[in-house]
C-alpha cells in the first residue's frame, strides 16, 4: 500500500469518530485502530485546617486571594551544642540493622566519635562528633533522609 494513502487513512480515523478501520487491497491488509487517551488516575485532593488557639497565630485574611493565612511562631530552636549533617542522605543511628546504636541519650561523647551513619550514593559515611559532651537528644529518626547542615543531636 503507498505511503501516502495510509497517512490519509490514519488522518481520517483521527479526525472522525471512527474508533477501528481494516482495509483489504491485493497488496495487503490494513488495520488501524484508535485507542483512547489513557487519563491518569488522581485521588482527590482534600484540604484540612487545623483549628489554631488563639495564643499561638493571628489569622488574617488576604483581600486579593480570600484564603485565611496563620501567623505561627517557628518552632524553637534546640538549646545546647548541635551535631548536623554535613551532607544530603539517609540517617542510621548503628552500623547495621538490629546492631547497638552508636549513642544514646545520655551517653558521654568525645570529639571525633562516630555518632551516626549517613548513607549517600550507596556510600556508608560514618559521622563524628566534632565537641564534646552529653547526647541530650536525637532529632532525627532511623532510617530518616536528612538534609545538609539539618541538626542530628543536641549535646550538652
Amino acid at each position: 500500500m503507498d505511503l501516502r494513502k495510509l497517512k490519509t487513512l490514519v488522518d481520517l480515523v483521527s479526525e472522525s469518530n471512527i474508533s477501528e478501520l481494516e482495509i483489504t487491497e491485493a497488496e495487503g491488509k490494513v488495520r488501524i485502530v484508535k485507542t483512547p487517551p489513557i487519563l491518569a488516575q488522581q485521588a482527590p485532593v482534600q484540604y484540612v485546617t487545623a483549628p489554631v488557639p488563639a495564643q499561638q497565630g493571628v489569622a488574617a485574611m488576604t483581600p486579593a486571594s480570600g484564603i485565611a493565612e496563620t501567623a505561627v511562631p517557628a518552632p524553637l530552636a534546640p538549646s545546647g551544642k548541635l551535631v548536623k549533617s554535613p551532607m544530603v542522605g539517609t540517617f542510621y543511628r548503628s552500623s547495621a540493622p538490629g546492631a547497638k546504636p552508636f549513642v544514646e541519650v545520655g551517653d558521654m561523647v568525645k570529639q571525633g566519635q562516630a555518632v551516626c551513619i549517613v548513607e549517600a550514593m550507596k556510600i556508608l559515611n560514618e559521622i563524628e562528633s566534632d565537641i564534646d559532651g552529653v547526647v541530650k537528644e536525637i532529632l532525627a529518626d532511623n532510617g530518616q533522609a536528612v538534609e545538609y547542615g539539618q541538626p542530628l543531636f543536641v549535646l550538652e
